[in-house]
């Protein structure tokens, strides 16, 4: 049975158990979303947008979705424990978990959530009010295949509605954790939906994680949909299993003079793909795309990123930065499309590389498509290894040369993690950092 084939078996054995099985349009959604997946079928590296990234480990593993289970139960303590560990607000802000992708209440602490936010799992909004997740689940609007299995598949995620003017002072934490270490494979569905009314603001930190040596497959989908004059913040910690697999979409819609920042960080997974885009629908809109990647081993990750400028008056971005060590890999790949009419639009790009191994690769195309004439745009791409003379400057001042590497790398990465405004997420990469660093420990001290 090849991919296809087995996909397809897999919908038919799970689909009844799915939410919204009874509801007509989310029906017809999941079989219109299966029916683009049985015409194109997987992508493969002849496909431009795949060229330089393979998914045969992801086709070989055969991975099953997992009927619907109770998450309501009592949580084991290891699992208690690892919900602690991984948390990011401690006692403070808004936690919402997710475990092997059904929604977790015994792990959850939502806290006190202002009037006018509503902050549930879709799987529960589908029971309770299903007709107004309709417009927004039923959009296709720039999904990939990958996008379309999910449509297909999607199971649970959060569903996070701010009412108009309504402000979110603490950080959202949406935790997914997977368990299935020894299992035959799980693919896991999280649909992740955020709609901000007219001047709402929010931050959001979406976070995946994985037990020690469980081998799964993440597929993951996240809307955004901002209203004029909303604000949100959306961070994406990247921490699975480095035997696991992650491909995601965030696909954001932005109305008039709405702002949105993302933060894209990538640490875990074998194979690990993320495209990311926004589209200005209205004039006024900004843009920030901020995105770290950190590999080494034979890691392999991939990020697409796509800023539609339709309208005039608006202003992206983009600052990715990557650092690749022993035979890891890496494909940069971002577009910007300043449309006809879309006057007035600035637009900035950079996507930085260093590589710390002779074995390690990046491949990196930034990209500017421009259909209007009074603009100001500008795009540019490095790859290097540690500056010598940056290099021999810190070892003339008596510094050994593991640490005048790991002060190097430090300052390197350092630059995207200072722009995450959220606190306790920039102390936690900043400590994943340190580990990663030789004389780490000792980093650390003088930073």
């Amino acid at each position: 049975m090849n991919a296809r084939e087995h996909t397809l078996a897999d919908f038919v054995r799970i689909a009844a158990t799915l939410p919204g099985a009874r509801l007509p349009w989310l029906v017809r959604a999941r079989m219109t979303a299966l029916e683009r997946f049985a015409q194109s079928g997987l992508p493969s590296m002849r496909d431009e947008d795949w060229k330089y990234t393979s998914i045969a480990a992801i086709e070989k593993h055969a991975f099953l979705a997992r009927p619907r289970q109770d998450g309501r139960e009592s949580a084991p303590a290891a699992l208690v424990a690892l919900v602690d560990e991984l948390s990011l607000n401690k006692g403070t802000g808004h936690l919402l978990v997710f475990v092997d992708g059904r929604h977790a209440p015994a792990l959850s602490a939502p806290g006190l959530l202002p009037a006018g936010t509503t902050l549930a799992s879709i799987a529960d909004a589908l029971e309770r009010a299903p007709e107004a997740l309709e417009s927004y689940l039923a959009n296709e609007d720039r999904q990939t295949v990958f996008g379309a299995l999910n449509t297909a598949f999607m199971a649970d995620g959060a569903y996070l509605h701010l009412a108009r003017g309504t402000v979110v002072d603490e950080p959202i934490h949406l935790l997914f954790i997977a368990t299935q270490a020894g299992a035959a494979g799980a693919a896991i569905s999280p649909r992740n939906l955020i709609v901000a009314e007219e001047g709402a603001q929010a931050t959001v930190i979406e976070h995946y994680a994985g037990a020690d040596g469980a081998v799964y497959f993440t597929n993951a989908v996240t809307q955004i949909f901002a209203a004029p004059n909303a604000q949100i913040e959306h961070y994406k910690l990247q921490q699975e299993a480095l035997q696991a697999f992650h491909v995601a979409g965030i696909h954001a819609l932005q109305a008039k003079d709405s702002r949105l920042t993302s933060h894209s960080i990538a640490l875990g997974a074998a194979l690990a793909r993320n495209d990311i885009t926004t589209a200005f629908a209205a004039p006024g809109c900004e843009a920030t795309l901020n995105g770290l990647y950190l590999v080494c081993g034979r890691q392999h990750v991939d990020n697409h990123t796509r800023i539609d400028h339709l309208e005039a008056n608006g202003s992206s971005h983009e600052f990715y930065r990557g650092v690749l060590d022993g035979h890891s890999r890496a494909v940069f790949n971002g577009k910007v499309i300043v449309y006809p009419g879309a006057q007035k639009t600035k637009a900035y790009q950079a996507n930085h590389n260093l590589l710390l191994s002779r074995d390690a690769e990046i491949d990196t195309k930034p990209q500017l498509e421009i259909y209007a004439d009074d603009v100001k745009c500008t795009h540019g791409a490095t790859i290097g290894q540690i500056d010598e003379n940056q290099l021999f400057y810190l070892r003339a001042r008596g510094v050994e040369e593991a640490m005048a590497r790991g002060l190097l790398v430090h300052a390197f990465a350092h630059d995207v993690i200072e722009r995450i405004r959220v606190t306790s997420l920039r102390t936690r990469l900043e400590q994943i950092l340190f580990t990663r660093l030789p004389q780490g420990s000792r980093i650390r001290e003088l930073a």
